[in-house]
């Protein structure tokens, strides 16, 4: 997994596919055990190393997640998440071909007493065969909001069988990639803006890959 951005206060990664950011009922080793040990063994700490994330990536999703390094620096980027300060733009690969090609999606959802607003927007870039790929600018970021909106309008994501994809990926990851993230550094005030390629591997390379 590799480092895009690291200060004494920050940790900003490109996840991996299938890994998971915090420990769940698996076991399985998670993105924090790694960079804990890396922090550990880099900066020769004792004892416990803070790490926390201060946003959601699914385990069967890709890409930029950030980990804050200092108690300070993660409430500060988790106040900013809250107030919508950050941009974070998506790329998924959808099944089928949209007749609508960009749109804004604002609604309420109602979970038992609560009520909660999920927004984003999204436009088509490329369509190929029977997939689409598109770009999502997730304004708010509820649980599993992408992967639910593209279903409810029947184009789930490639390999997402939770939300209705017909198959399968190879390797039980989603076509669901954290492309981009612009947000506000907790201690110095800057504008911090990152961003990765999309993969090699199918079913992106049906987009990235010319030769495909």
């Amino acid at each position: 997994m590799k480092i895009l951005y690291e200060d004494n206060h920050l940790l900003v990664v490109n996840k991996e596919f299938n890994i998971l950011v915090q420990a769940d009922k698996t076991g399985d080793k998670t993105l924090l055990d790694y960079y804990k040990e890396y922090i550990k063994k880099k900066y020769n700490k004792k004892g416990n190393v803070f790490l926390a994330p201060v946003h959601r990536l699914d385990r069967p999703a890709g890409g930029i997640i950030i980990l804050a390094r200092t108690s300070k620096a993660a409430a500060r980027l988790s106040s900013q998440f809250r107030e919508k300060k950050i941009i974070k733009i998506y790329n998924a690969i959808i099944e089928g071909r949209l007749i609508k090609k960009s749109g804004y999606v604002d609604k309420e959802i109602k979970n038992g007493s609560k009520k909660y607003e999920e927004k984003l927007e999204y436009k088509v870039i490329e369509e190929k065969k029977n997939y689409s790929l598109v770009e999502i600018n997730l304004i708010t970021g509820k649980k599993h909001q992408i992967r639910r909106f593209f279903s409810e309008i029947k184009h789930p994501i490639a390999g997402d069988l939770r939300f209705g994809a017909t198959k399968p990926l190879a390797d039980k990851s989603i076509a669901l990639l954290a492309k981009k993230v612009v947000f506000y550094h907790p201690v110095k005030k800057e504008k911090i803006s990152l961003e990765i390629e999309l993969p090699a591997k199918y079913p992106w390379s049906i987009f990235c890959n010319k030769n495909y």
